[in-house]
């Protein structure tokens, strides 16, 4: 499945600084994501305690404790461009290739009290930058950055007790972005977190789609609206429509109340994987 990874475009760095403003002051605005009323009518919330920890529970449902392998991160490496320096380093400027590399795999039982799965995950992130420096430059404004290319990918396998005719179900999540490839002309970009996907078993299948945010609420119970936009959870759907949503933000799982043990089993499962990532750790 490919997933065509888009990007944000910001003309100036007014709405950057607005971000880490926004962020640093997170105690007195609160990011609110927005389930449709109509899916709320046919659901029920469930909050995940210890969500993005290493053991979570929620209703009858909780996890072993998750297992991690060895994570994985090459904080970056450079490449130069030792012909176009020998020009740029006349005008004071360094440019680099920095790559940076993350990867990392876990596993955990998840259980209703009656039946159980388990799930082997593993995340990888790859990262291409160009690296504008000022050689006797100092300050924030010394050096630039670029993102030429980004690849991350999520999958895991969601096995089942197949001695009862389940089959297993496979996992995968990806994002994609190749500047080059498509054309981006920006000077100033934000990756969207844009990871979509879908979780099969060879019969059935569940798409997985981000859900964005751009709402916010002051402490003063007054809203406002972000400059753009950032990841808030994620709907899960089948042919037939929304079965499912993950809200990262305040940690829950909405179910559709027509779900049968077996696929709020398997709902779960989806939803404990995406919720114990460490590459792509969202941290609200």
């Amino acid at each position: 499945m490919r997933n065509k990874y888009r990007m944000l475009q910001i003309k100036n760095v007014a709405p950057l600084l607005y971000c880490v403003l926004l962020l640093s002051c997170s105690n007195a605005v609160k990011l609110a994501m927005a389930v449709p009323e109509t899916f709320k009518q046919q659901a029920s919330m469930l909050h995940v305690s210890g969500a993005r920890g290493n053991k979570m529970s929620f209703d009858n449902f909780s996890t072993t404790k998750i297992k991690r392998g060895v994570h994985v991160s090459y904080p970056g490496w450079n490449r130069g461009f030792f012909l176009e320096n020998i020009f740029l380093n006349q005008v004071g400027i360094q440019k680099n290739e920095i790559v940076r590399k993350e990867k990392a795999k876990f596993r955990f039982t998840l259980s209703d009290g009656k039946n159980s799965t388990e799930v082997f995950a593993d995340e990888k992130e790859v990262t291409k930058k160009l690296e504008y420096k000022l050689i006797k430059g100092t300050g924030l404004l010394s050096d630039f950055q670029q993102v030429q290319q980004y690849q991350y990918i999520f999958s895991a396998v969601i096995s089942a007790d197949t001695s009862g005719g389940g089959k297993n179900w496979e996992l995968l999540m990806t994002n994609i972005y190749d500047r080059k490839k498509e054309n981006d002309k920006s000077l100033f970009t934000i990756l969207k977190p844009d990871d979509n996907g879908l979780a099969t078993n060879g019969k059935d299948t569940i798409f997985i789609k981000t859900i964005s945010v751009k709402k916010t609420e002051m402490s003063n119970g007054k809203t406002g609206q972000l400059p753009f936009k950032l990841l808030g959870g994620y709907e899960l759907s089948t042919k037939d429509g929304v079965i499912a949503v993950i809200d990262m933000i305040d940690r829950n799982i909405w179910f559709y109340n027509e779900l049968d043990a077996a696929e709020k089993l398997n709902v779960s499962a989806i939803a404990t994987a995406i919720f114990a990532r460490k590459v792509h750790d969202v941290k609200w």
